[in-house]
């Protein structure tokens, strides 16, 4: 099966939009498109939720956008694209954590910065909602570190036959007592040197796994050639945003960038040695930023 003519046309015209070169079709059509095809061939009679795990930079983000967009115009598969991001607590919230328990809790992104259950019963209202119970999926606004005014929530008024949730985080694996005692960066080393902030995520990660993650019944992972490409890649990313904002205001340093990233080196790094035995499937990237191999552990008799 290949791409219909008017989807491959009306994913060109995203691709221009997106600011991608014009030969991205080409990954969209020999990767995406067949991913595409083996989630519609795994849905059952209810909605499929699917879980993407990728570090920062490594392009899940836009995975998830294009396979909407292909499930929606070739397969005609109602779907809803949602991130963990999404669910980031509000910073009164943060603040209010790293008061209590660690200041390095007032910046976003690790386990214990989310709201689980907000994320949960999201994921069980896209599985029912209807246009007499329509549900809104929450969004955080980036710019001022909190999250959107519900005004400003996406609105569904039917059921999602494909549910696709993106997370940095998502199904890391919990780490033993031995694993966290070391720092495994300058961050951990000077800010975190009795430990309390990575043993706080490590324990709501637990709570991740048998509330949230548990709901999906498929794992995608898209493997990054090592951790150092995190830093470069991620800082494309700022590169791009600040040809885009046309000012650094909101765009961080190098050294600024550094320091983010290692807030989340550990779970990264877990992830990276960990999840490619255990996904579904494994999307494995070269150097180049392009995906050189798709591995299925179904396949693979795993």
């Amino acid at each position: 099966m290949k791409l219909s003519a008017s989807t491959r046309a009306f994913l060109q015209q995203e691709i221009k939009q997106r600011d991608l070169p014009d030969e991205f079709i080409q990954t969209v059509e020999q990767w995406y498109f067949p991913l595409a095809q083996s989630l519609v061939e795994k849905k059952g009679t209810g909605s499929l939720v699917v879980s993407f795990n990728g570090s920062q930079g490594s392009g899940k983000s836009t995975l998830t956008a294009f396979l909407r967009l292909i499930l929606i115009h070739h397969f005609g598969m109602n779907t809803v694209e949602i991130s963990i991001d999404d669910f980031y607590l509000t910073r009164r919230q943060r603040k209010q954590l790293a008061s209590e328990v660690h200041p390095l809790l007032i910046t976003r992104g690790v386990p214990g910065t989310h709201d689980v259950e907000l994320a949960v019963n999201t994921i069980r209202d896209l599985q029912n909602c209807s246009a007499d119970h329509p549900c809104l999926i929450p969004g955080f606004n980036k710019a001022v570190d909190d999250r959107a005014d519900r005004s400003a929530w996406r609105r569904q008024t039917q059921s999602a036959d494909l549910i696709l949730f993106e997370g940095w985080c998502n199904h890391a694996p919990v780490q033993s007592e031995a694993e966290l005692i070391g720092p495994v960066n300058q961050l951990e080393r000077e800010e975190d040197g009795q430990g309390v902030w990575r043993r706080y995520a490590n324990e709501q990660l637990k709570v991740y796994h048998q509330k949230l993650f548990c709901l999906a019944e498929s794992l995608v992972f898209l493997q990054v050639p090592s951790f150092e490409k995190v830093y470069e890649w991620r800082g494309l990313q700022e590169q791009k945003l600040r040809r885009q904002s046309g000012h650094t205001g909101q765009v961080m340093s190098d050294q600024q960038l550094r320091r983010f990233i290692e807030h989340y080196e550990r779970i990264t790094r877990s992830c990276l040695k960990v999840l490619p035995q255990q996904a579904d499937v494994v999307l494995k990237l070269g150097d180049d930023h392009q995906i050189t191999a798709r591995l299925d552990r179904a396949s693979d008799g795993g």
